[in-house]
């Protein structure tokens, strides 16, 4: 690397004592170094340019070492004209009046009120401009503390500015987004161990009425006095006082006379600096200093702080390889060992409402992203819940990109639509085709009149949907559900011709018929098992009706939270689409385990539109043994217990035994939930036609399943499932096996209970959570840890991309 180094402190000296060892340092570490400085202290002036004036250099020969505590002899030589010899002669330029690296200043340079006077900061931003990379270098040191010049200090401060340099170097945005670095390194012992922090400067201001300027009288003292004398003052409390004392006649004559002539010292408030750090909260580059840290402030070329993603992350020292490539394209801390591409960052909304998954997000962003990458923005303390959270408020620039994890009553969608290349949101705006049980019915119904050879016609129970506002109208009801009515005849007609003793069946009691078809009954918007019910005849099913309506409060008794009342009655009172399916039966059982489960799948889809289920599937099961429902005799609907936990009466149907609901799971520890994979099944209890393990050949069928009946809801019912390229989702299928190894497909959940999977298998979620994120933020965003190779190798397996042609 080629390395210009300049600064405003002049050429090795009492008052330049640090950039000699600099330029060996990094000539020592393989660096080309070129050296041009001003030919005498030229602190404090800032960015300044000598208008008028024809620069002049002179050529100075370094000695090969160089004594800091020598103040005396000289060392080095300086000629008016180079070397024109034939042997090579080092020689540095000395200027009275291009820049690359600059410093090391004999001080330090951290708070705007030192950074603005700098000639340090003024010589890289003059590089910024003429777009050359550039990093201003200063060494803060602490005279009550320990002696600036000390060689062991300086040479530590030497190495690790070396450090800081390469690695900065080697991690330079592409992008634009930086154009030059100050850096402060504090002088005191250790500070190679100390942290390199990327910190915001400190915006300081002189004291009340201060300025840089001190009144005195005429002309007092030397104009021309070194700086060295004045940054004695630092960090020891003091600071230069006035020489000029006022008298009675002066008084006098300011009374009398007016103005009066006066001459104004260059004498800084030092005092003003250190108390603004004290009094700052910690984390900005005067605060670093002081506790020993090195700072690294990001900037552009117009005096604005840049990536400011990076404050209180720490750079990493390690990163840079002495190889002839090209600079890389983003910055690295020590959170990350992958590059950065600025270009790429993104702000993320996380407030998904659940303790148990918001940290499992954030955790998995963490994983996947190099902490400088992406900035986690808090959700506004004036949210109000099931409100949408306005985007353009949270944002300083609508253009930046934005991530938001939160309930789908928060996405802001006039801001989802008017961003679609830089806003990504987890969930889809239309999915009713899938998540609304009597609309699922309907788009396998259409799907599969289309496609008859389609996976769905074997794999989704029949359902029929229908709506009833109140239990007298269910028989009108039920007109056009023909299937489900034919079957309730038939059931009706076996009873009837059924012996009051024992069953056709051996063990059966009594009340049973042998070819009885159950079916089960769903609110279309219910969850929880909310409203569940199983029934086999006409009768049974007015029964369940009648029972909610009798439970249904009267109007004038609901009050202020009557849309908050508990109760299956809901299902009646506030919603009005039902389906009725067939009941599955006998459903498959476990070896030594005689309780129903079903199997709860997660599934990704990305854009618009990939979808991928997730390997890690859980079992779900009924709090008690599973019994095949039986018919008893009707009993009246004041007697209808609404509660799924409520021991029955004998013949009566104990729900606690056929629901394997998510809400009605309890943890790990009582073996309500499992994995999948580890569940004690390698071949079905009845013959089965696939001669694969069990387990593989239901996951074999889950796949197929799911990508058929999303790209069913896309094609078919795009009214009611939309992908967006900017968005995904994860959904919870739930699937129930029969004793023949066959899957059927239950239901659709949008916002699936990720809880129920409790925290001995927290792991599964977390998982899901990195590789849907994965796939998700990084497809779109870019960036990140890993690739294509490492997706290939997770748990979310591709089983549909449907492309649409748009």
């Amino acid at each position: 690397m080629h390395i210009l180094v300049t600064n405003d402190d002049g050429p090795p000296g009492p008052a330049s004592p640090y950039v000699h060892s600099l330029v060996r340092a990094l000539q020592k570490a393989g660096h080309t170094v070129s050296v041009c400085l001003p030919d005498t202290q030229r602190s404090w002036i800032g960015k300044a340019h000598m208008i008028g004036r024809t620069v002049k250099p002179v050529y100075y020969r370094p000695p090969l070492t160089y004594d800091t505590e020598d103040d005396v002899t000289p060392q080095g030589t300086t000629h008016r004209l180079p070397s024109r010899g034939r042997d090579a002669v080092e020689e540095w330029v000395l200027v009275d009046g291009r820049r690359r690296l600059s410093g090391p200043n004999f001080g330090r340079n951290s708070t705007a009120l030192f950074a603005l006077s700098s000639g340090t900061l003024g010589a890289a931003l003059e590089a910024a401009v003429c777009r050359q990379r550039a990093i201003a270098l200063s060494y803060a040191h602490f005279k009550d503390r320990q002696n600036p010049k000390d060689p062991a200090v300086v040479q530590a401060a030497t190495r690790h500015s070396v450090r800081v340099i390469e690695a900065l170097a080697a991690q330079w945005p592409t992008d634009g987004s930086v154009d030059l670095y100050t850096v402060n390194v504090a002088l005191l012992p250790g500070l190679e161990s100390c942290r390199t922090i990327f910190t915001p400067m400190l915006q300081n201001y002189w004291g009340d009425g201060g300025t840089c300027f001190t009144e005195v009288e005429g002309s007092v003292g030397d104009e021309d006095e070194e700086e060295e004398s004045i940054r004695g003052h630092e960090r020891s409390g003091g600071s230069p006082t006035t020489n000029g004392t006022k008298t009675d006649v002066d008084n006098k004559n300011d009374e009398n006379q007016g103005l009066i002539h006066r001459h104004f010292k260059w004498k800084p408030r030092f005092e003003d600096v250190y108390r603004s750090v004290e009094e700052a909260p910690p984390g900005n580059d005067g605060w670093a200093v002081k506790e020993g840290h090195t700072s690294v402030t990001p900037m552009k070329a117009n005096f604005w702080q840049a990536a400011s993603h990076l404050h209180g992350k720490e750079l990493n020292l390690e990163i840079y390889k002495p190889v002839k490539e090209k600079p890389s394209s983003s910055l690295v801390t020590n959170e990350s060992t992958v590059v950065l591409r600025p270009k790429d960052h993104f702000h993320a909304l996380v407030a998904y409402e659940d303790a148990y998954v918001h940290p499992l997000i954030v955790s998995a962003l963490q994983t996947l992203f190099p902490p400088e990458s992406f900035t986690i923005v808090p959700k506004p303390a004036d949210a109000v819940k099931d409100d949408a959270i306005s985007l353009t408020k949270l944002l300083s620039n609508p253009k930046e990109n934005i991530l938001q994890i939160t309930p789908y009553e928060a996405i802001d969608w006039d801001f989802v639509a008017a961003h679609p290349e830089t806003c990504l949101v987890n969930s889809y705006m239309l999915r009713k085709a899938l998540i609304r049980k009597h609309y699922l019915a309907a788009t396998v119904d259409q799907w599969v009149a289309k496609r008859p050879e389609s996976v769905l016609k074997d794999h989704v129970k029949r359902s029929e949907a229908f709506e009833v506002d109140y239990a007298e109208f269910l028989d009108d009801a039920l007109v056009e559900a023909f299937d489900l009515r034919a079957s309730l005849e038939r059931n009706d007609a076996l009873l009837s011709g059924t012996d009051s003793g024992a069953g056709e069946n051996e063990g059966e009691g009594k009340g049973t018929a042998k070819g009885i078809e159950w079916w089960i009954l769903k609110p279309g918007m219910s969850d929880r098992g909310q409203g569940i019910r199983l029934f086999c005849t006409m009768p049974q099913l007015q029964d369940i009706f009648d029972g909610w309506e009798a439970e249904r409060p009267d109007s004038d008794d609901e009050g202020e939270n009557g849309d908050e009342d508990e109760g299956d009655y809901i299902a009646t009172s506030q919603l009005r689409h039902f389906v009725a399916q067939s009941y599955i039966d006998p459903p498959l059982l476990l070896p030594d385990d005689n309780r129903k489960f079903h199997i709860r799948t997660y599934v990704a889809c990305v854009g618009g539109l990939d979808v991928y289920v997730y390997r890690q599937m859980l079992a779900l099961f009924a709090g008690k043994p599973y019994v095949p429902p039986k018919h008893s005799q009707q009993r009246s609907s004041s007697s209808s217990s609404t509660d799924p936990h409520h021991e029955t009466d004998a013949g009566d149907i104990d729900l606690e035994a056929h629901l394997t609901n998510t809400c009605l799971q309890r943890s790990v520890a009582e073996n309500t939930v499992q994995p999948f994979w580890d569940l004690p099944l390698s071949s079905f209890p009845s013959s089965s036609a696939s001669a694969k393990d069990a387990k593989t050949h239901i996951f074999d069928q889950i796949c197929e399943i799911t990508g058929e009946v999303f790209e069913a809801a896309a094609r078919t019912m795009q009214m009611h499932f939309r992908p967006l390229g900017n968005a995904f989702e994860i959904f919870g299928l739930d699937f129930l096996v029969d004793a023949a190894g066959h899957v059927y497909l239950l239901e659709v959940n949008a916002f699936p209970d990720f809880r129920q999977t409790g925290d001995e298998l927290k792991d599964i979620v977390a998982g899901l959570w990195r590789e849907v994120l994965g796939r998700a933020v990084r497809g779109f965003f870019g960036g990140g840890n890993g690739g294509e190779s490492d997706e290939q190798k997770g748990e979310l397996v591709l089983v549909r991309r449907v492309d649409f042609g748009w």
